[in-house]
């Protein structure tokens, strides 16, 4: 009771005592804030990777041919809940009289694509269809579908860095023209010599693929993959793909389901493709978040280093507790003298200061938690603030990949910092703690 009453004493006193808590609180805070825009960041790249890609990737060094045959037996295994083709290519899309663009082409089966992937959500027309998505075209069996990122079809607002939809929606049922080349064979006298003959394919804009990740919508298109087969590989007689996605069953470990996914895929090439072990080595099997891992790796490197100037600074907590508390001492030597005059020994002394300190830390940290979400929570929204009464935009998408900044809170790294925060100021109380144990009551009490 007598620390608690001393306690209170001093907040009563020594008005001077909120500015530690403030500074605990804010530091806390940057921390908290700093850590958890990192960790959403890496979260997002994490998230978006499996969105697109599938839970695993086989990435082949050359085409696999009769890849149906190779999605049913994946599919016959227990580890797998579903598989996906699909073929890459890239050439120029005629929008419009002096509109052309560089994209990316990649061929896929809508209704597959979104068992594997998170593709239906990305749609802008049938993301909220009970019907599984599809390239066709209402009444028009003859002719070809396909999809476009929202950014070849509109490009993002200067100032708010958003996507006008109307503006996109009206390139929806547009035809428009993808040029591209097939490489074929050519024989002469002197041997036979590779050729790239340009191929066009008339497709009609069915939807509007919105990842949020800019990259991908700002270059890509999507059409049928037999169609793009046809027009870049018209020799080929069976299916061809150039990557094969896979969904994992809810209930599979990653290591084994990949164990068992090698040994699928080597007994695949080695018998129905004729592959020898060179490319079946050279054939990448990994998870989506492992081919992001690099890209990963140096965020978490700038993070840690970020982390650790800004833990530097969060330190002068202690020396500012250090020499609040030290002024606290000095203040009320008489108070101390007092105290183990009545038989108080100098251990009880000093706790009552390393106790006020913890408890000025944990009002701190307790404030700087409580603060640090509102921050993170709402961080679009003041970044949208910042933008309208500064006219600084401080969040791109063409520059930070996503079309929002990640807005979870990291609970894993919030409460090690919090802790940390009442530990610093414990810190930064134990001197002053010391100095007043050491008090003695005879020296103080001699003229009073």
């Amino acid at each position: 009771m007598l620390k608690l009453f001393l306690w209170l004493r001093f907040l009563r006193k020594k008005k001077i005592v909120f500015l530690s808590i403030a500074a605990v609180a804010l530091s806390a805070a940057l921390l908290i804030v700093v850590s958890s825009l990192f960790i959403g960041f890496i979260n997002a790249f994490e998230h978006s990777a499996v969105d697109t890609l599938g839970d695993v990737v086989i990435e082949p060094p050359m085409r696999i041919t009769n890849y149906p045959l190779f999605i049913e037996q994946l599919e016959r295994a227990s580890v797998v809940e579903a598989a996906a083709a699909s073929l890459w290519g890239q050439g120029l899309l005629y929008l419009g009289k002096g509109n052309v663009r560089a994209v990316n082409v990649l061929g896929i089966e809508p209704a597959i694509q979104a068992r594997v992937t998170g593709f239906k959500q990305f749609l802008h027309k049938q993301n909220s269809t009970a019907k599984e998505p599809s390239f066709a075209l209402a009444g028009f069996v003859e002719k070809v579908g396909g999809f476009v990122g929202i950014g070849v079809a509109t490009e993002p607002d200067e100032e708010t860095d958003e996507y006008d939809n109307q503006a996109a929606e009206q390139i929806l049922g547009r035809e428009v023209i993808l040029t591209t080349g097939a490489v074929s064979e050519a024989h002469q006298n002197d041997g036979t010599t590779a050729q790239v003959k340009k191929k066009l394919i008339k497709f009609t804009v069915t939807d509007i693929v919105f990842t949020g990740v800019y990259e991908l919508d700002k270059s890509f298109i999507y059409l049928p993959i037999d169609q793009l087969q046809q027009t870049l590989y018209p020799g080929e007689t069976s299916p061809i793909a150039g990557r094969i996605q896979i969904r994992l069953a809810d209930d599979a470990q990653v290591d084994s389901a990949l164990a068992q996914i090698r040994g699928l895929w080597q007994g695949f090439a080695e018998e129905h493709l004729g592959w020898g072990p060179y490319l079946i080595r050279e054939t990448e099997i990994k998870t989506a978040i492992e081919m992001q891992y690099r890209y990963i790796a140096e965020i978490r490197k700038q993070m840690g280093v970020l982390m650790l100037i800004f833990g530097i600074v969060s330190a002068s907590v202690a020396v500012l507790v250090f020499c609040i508390f030290y002024m606290i001492v000095e203040t009320c030597r008489k108070d101390i003298a007092i105290i183990k005059s009545c038989g108080a020994t100098s251990g009880s002394v000093a706790s009552i200061f390393v106790g006020f300190g913890g408890c000025v830390g944990i009002a701190g940290a307790a404030v700087g938690m409580i603060l640090g979400i509102i921050v993170t929570k709402n961080i679009n929204t003041i970044e949208e603030w910042i933008r309208v009464v500064f006219g600084l935009k401080l969040w791109r998408s063409s520059v930070y990949i996503f079309s929002r900044i990640p807005s979870e809170v990291d609970l894993d790294s919030a409460l090690p910092i919090a802790l940390s925060a009442v530990l610093a100021a414990a810190l930064g109380a134990l001197v002053p703690a010391i100095v007043a144990a050491k008090t003695r009551p005879v020296e103080i009490l001699r003229y009073e």
